[in-house]
């Protein structure tokens, strides 16, 4: 079973940078698909950022390519979401997720961390 547990969130003012962080524990996190989603109040889940943990590709949302970049630490068993020029519009809560299949970055993902919630004010 896979142990996701999310970390970094906290409250920062537009244009500000914060980077989060998802610790992966058991399982074996070379095969799998790391992706970010996270969801406002009162506003559905949606994709964020994912990657290939083997390597092979980065996939972004239209609303955050160029802002925020996804990686990975394979000696710290981490993925990584640093979000630069951050905006109000960008306040959620952020979740990790992990799925054994590379097909469809932006969906099908088995499991999930607790989420860490961002805020940004103007």
């Amino acid at each position: 079973q896979v142990q996701l547990v999310e970390s970094g969130g906290g409250l920062v003012q537009a244009g500000d940078s914060l980077r989060l962080s998802c610790a992966v524990s058991g399982g074996t996190a070379s095969t799998y698909l790391m992706g970010w989603f996270r969801q406002a109040p009162g506003k559905e889940r949606e994709f964020v950022a994912a990657l290939k943990w083997s390597g092979g590709g980065t996939y972004y949302s239209d609303s955050v390519k160029g802002r925020f970049t996804i990686s990975r630490d394979n000696a710290k068993n981490t993925v990584t979401l640093q979000m630069n020029r951050l905006k109000p519009e960008d306040t959620a809560i952020y979740y990790c997720a992990a799925k054994r299949s590379s097909l469809l970055p932006t969906s099908g993902y088995h499991y999930w961390g607790q989420g860490t919630q961002l805020t940004v004010s103007s």
